[in-house]
């Protein structure tokens, strides 16, 4: 025992020397049931991931088995990687897992800030490797062991859209969908960024993708940090589709490198590319997507209107180059996304559930709308609007959450609690309280929830 105490001792001292940093990354929320957590330190082994990486999971109230896991997978930079500590906390992403029976998964690679990105977002580097592993380890931590064979739905920003990107072409009889923010694998080598070229596996055509990126990253500038995205996008597409992959591209017309309002794209596209390809049976073969519900659209942005795939004879454009999107509601959703960003929704989002107080703390549990999420609660008192929370997060990136957005599409720190402190009433006094939601949209819940307190109880 003591000899692997003093091995994994070295093993972090080693880390701290190579990269410039003491692992663990201290911050992270802490991993209680629906959550789990296990972490790997850096491996010295030829071929091996060469940095520490946290694998944080969620799995829904109530899962009997797992369909598959959502992966929602940060960038490079020390930054982007701590953020990826909370992703498997976000509401809305939690909304589309459980949609699906499935679990959600948020990788932390422990990247010090001037390390080599490629050693950890290029996935023959190790990273697929310890992804696979903590999949088995985490199904046997949750009771899901399942998760061992499941099918995979990618979401990457940057580094991590590389890192999803090159899953797909590893394993596309694995991947359901993958949306690619601002980062590809590429098809070239770049000696200089140390990038090894993947090769376009044919199985990876019959995989929906989306490339996603802003218009500051080479599209509408073509100067400055961000230029080359475009044109690797531009590339990656071209090739996949061109090989008759169903692929498309959604430019962000206000943002560069950040993720902007990204999500509310990404995860309708994701519910339907779910819905469609989700196993039925217990063999966990992915269906194929339906292409008769496809539709085209001019790539890269809309120069004529967007048509169903089945129109064939009224496209003038070149449909092996064309934008295919899953289908009508996706298709109209994208039309909207790369003109302003603003994605619509009409539909309320549910009401909050087990409003409760511990001491004179108001608390209550809330599932996130799946178009728009959680902007805030309001809370009333006797009927009439009695404060607002939330709605305080600062998001410079896109609308406001109730638990705010980092660079990466996750929750900022520390998280959001659904939380409201309240005096002690006058003795003998009946408080009413009320709490409802509040999305992105701006649409109250219908519902409200309701709890009653008498200060003779107190």
């Amino acid at each position: 025992m003591r000899l692997v105490m003093l091995s994994s001792i070295c093993t972090v001292l080693l880390s701290s020397c190579l990269f410039g940093q003491a692992p663990p990354y201290d911050n992270a929320p802490d991993a209680r049931p629906p959550y789990y957590r296990v972490r790997y330190e850096a491996s010295e082994k030829p071929g091996e991931l060469i940095f520490p990486v946290a694998y944080t999971l969620w799995v829904p109230d109530g899962l009997t088995k797992a369909k598959g896991v959502i992966v929602h997978q940060h960038g490079c930079g020390e930054g982007s990687c701590k953020s990826g500590q909370t992703g498997a906390f976000d509401l809305h992403w939690q909304a589309l897992a459980a949609k699906h029976d499935c679990v959600l998964l948020s990788p932390a690679y422990e990247q010090p800030q001037d390390a080599d990105c490629q050693m950890w977002c290029d996935p023959r580097n190790g990273s697929d490797a310890a992804f696979r592993k903590a999949l088995s380890e985490l199904g046997q931590l949750c009771g899901h062991p399942e998760l061992n064979t499941v099918p995979w739905a990618l979401w990457g920003h940057s580094g991590g859209g590389h890192w999803a990107g090159g899953m797909l072409l590893l394993h596309p009889q694995r991947v359901i969908a993958a949306w690619l923010r601002s980062g590809v694998p590429l098809f070239e080598a770049v000696e200089k960024r140390n990038i090894r070229p993947h090769e376009l596996n044919p199985a990876a055509t019959k995989v929906p993708v989306m490339c996603n990126l802003g218009t500051k990253e080479g599209f509408s500038n073509p100067e400055g940090r961000f230029a080359g995205v475009w044109p690797a996008n531009k590339t990656f597409f071209e090739k996949l589709r061109g090989a008759g992959g169903i692929v498309g591209i959604a430019i962000d017309p206000l943002t560069s490198h950040e993720c902007g309002n990204q999500r509310y794209l990404a995860i309708p596209w994701l519910d339907a590319c779910l819905t469609a390809r989700l196993p039925i049976d217990s063999d966990n073969t992915l269906r194929p997507m339906p292409m008769e519900q496809s539709w085209l659209a001019t790539m890269p942005i809309p120069n004529e209107p967007i048509v169903p795939a089945t129109a064939a004879s009224h496209y003038s454009a070149d449909k092996e180059h064309s934008i295919w999107l899953p289908n009508e509601r996706v298709a109209s959703l994208w039309l909207q996304y790369v003109t302003d960003t603003r994605v619509p929704d009409l539909t309320p989002p549910p009401k909050p559930t087990n409003l409760r107080f511990e001491g004179n703390s108001l608390r209550w549990d809330a599932a996130a709308d799946l178009e728009s999420g959680i902007a805030h609660f309001i809370v009333y008192r006797r009927g009439h609007n009695f404060v607002v929370v939330g709605g305080k997060q600062k998001n410079p990136f896109g609308r406001p959450l109730f638990q705010g957005l980092q660079y990466s599409d996750t929750p900022a720190m520390p998280l959001e609690e659904m939380r409201y402190e309240i005096a002690s009433p006058n003795r003998g006094e009946i408080e009413d309280y009320d709490v409802v939601s509040v999305n992105t949209a701006g649409i109250p819940s219908n519902d409200i929830e309701s709890l009653k307190r008498h200060a003779v109880d107190q």
